[in-house]
């Protein structure tokens, strides 16, 4: 998130200092006050001769009499009111200075702007809307020079002022995330994001991607993983849910970590979504399944990668494995006596293998029938039944009864695979 520009910063303060006048008559004084519900400065006659010269020498660019002006200024003001007209008089000047500089291509130097800002805002004359807008440019200052304590202070008061420019969120947002409060940050980034959405704006893909990356560097699982759910939600595309999808658990830098069983129902839900994008999501797919002896499973999505292009026709390795999942299949049978074994059972464990057998074949009538034994029988993993049940509904076409068994998937990180296959029927990703 780049850094506000020198000159941008020179153009908002001379805006905010350029009504200040040192000597208005007492009429056009009177009509000011009553346009800008501001109260009429009262100079002493001590600082009231200096300061106006000092305005004269500045629209002059006569730096160097200002300086000496406001210098005797300075040491004179006896009130608020003469410290205030100093320190706005002082701000002019250095912005003046930096956008001189900045049109003649010299280098910059802000420092200057410290002292009449930080006056400024500690005077309980200055105008409250002023001081919310010196706030955030000290604010910036301080970001420019990786004072990152200071600055989010001074974003923070600029906020709690009412200060609205559209930067100041993200500002504070990658100011926390730099700062190493990743929490704050997504907190900051959650703020935001939600005021967009309620102002009818959509956030921008980055920052979602922005957040999930730097949550995931710090190890904080939940909080990756809502984000990736989030993101999910607000881009369901194909590219956005296998991202989504692959940074939660399919790799071993990914936010959780899981068995092969685990991210098997995760390449489901990528086959479901048509977000698997290359060869090595459906071989390496494939290959799961095969190993959890599944092969007619493995056959269909290999002949789903080579049909639509993703597997090459010449890849040794889809081929050969295609060929013993046909081995497999052909070894297999039927699986009706499994069937009637399973229902007989002592427990679910046969009708929880046989589920899973004709989840893989597609037969998801099957597959339900015998999930629901081996639930009723026990002695399984109720959370990897119930989540299988789920995917073997909402193939089915069953949308409420597929919410419903995943809804009864209690523990981590089925829960979030669970919840993922909810999103994806209540929101399926776009191609």
């Amino acid at each position: 998130m780049k850094s506000l520009s020198r000159v941008a910063i020179a153009a908002s303060l001379m805006a905010g200092v350029a009504g200040v006048a040192v000597s208005a008559p007492a009429v056009a004084q009177k009509k000011k006050e009553a346009a800008t519900g501001a109260a009429a400065l009262k100079l002493s006659k001590e600082v009231q001769g200096p300061a106006s010269a000092a305005q004269t020498a500045i629209g002059a660019k006569d730096f160097a009499t200002a300086t000496t002006q406001l210098a005797t200024a300075q040491a004179a003001a006896k009130s608020d009111d003469d410290r205030y007209i100093v320190a706005a008089l002082q701000l002019q000047m250095e912005a003046t200075k930096i956008s001189d500089a900045r049109a003649a291509n010299q280098p910059i130097n802000e420092d200057g702007l410290k002292a009449p800002l930080d006056a400024l805002i500690a005077n309980p004359k200055t105008p409250a809307v002023d001081i919310a807008k010196y706030n955030y440019q000290r604010g910036i200052m301080a970001a420019n020079v990786k004072d990152s304590a200071g600055a989010i202070a001074f974003f923070q008061r600029a906020q709690q002022l009412g200060y609205n420019d559209p930067n100041l969120p993200l500002q504070l947002v990658k100011l926390k995330m730099d700062s190493g409060d990743v929490a704050g940050g997504a907190a900051e980034l959650e703020k935001s994001i939600d005021a967009q959405t309620a102002a009818g704006q959509k956030p921008s893909e980055d920052l979602y991607r922005y957040v999930i990356a730097k949550t995931n560097q710090k190890k904080m699982g939940p909080q990756t993983t809502a984000w990736i759910k989030r993101y999910m939600a607000a881009y369901p595309n194909a590219k956005s849910w296998r991202d989504g999808i692959v940074t939660y658990g399919m790799l071993p830098s990914s936010a959780v970590a899981l068995d092969k069983a685990q991210k098997v129902d995760l390449y489901r839900l990528m086959r479901a979504s048509k977000s698997l994008a290359d060869q090595y999501d459906y071989e390496n797919y494939a290959q799961w399944t095969y190993d959890m002896g599944l092969p007619y499973e493995t056959k269909a999505v290999l002949t789903e990668g080579k049909a639509n292009g993703k597997i090459p026709a010449s890849s040794a390795s889809a081929n050969d494995l295609l060929r013993v999942a046909n081995q497999g299949i052909a070894t297999e049978g039927s699986l009706t006596p499994v069937e009637a074994k399973a229902k007989a059972g002592a427990n679910g464990r046969i009708a929880a293998n046989t589920g899973d057998a004709y989840l893989g074949m597609d037969n998801y009538a099957k597959a339900i029938e015998l999930y629901r034994v081996a639930l009723e029988k026990g002695g399984v993993d109720a959370d990897t039944v119930n989540t299988r049940m789920g995917i073997a509904l909402a193939k089915s076409g069953d949308k409420a009864g597929a919410k419903a068994a995943f809804a009864l998937v209690k523990t981590a990180p089925r829960t979030d695979i669970a919840s993922m296959w909810t999103l994806y029927l209540d929101s399926p990703p776009t191609a």
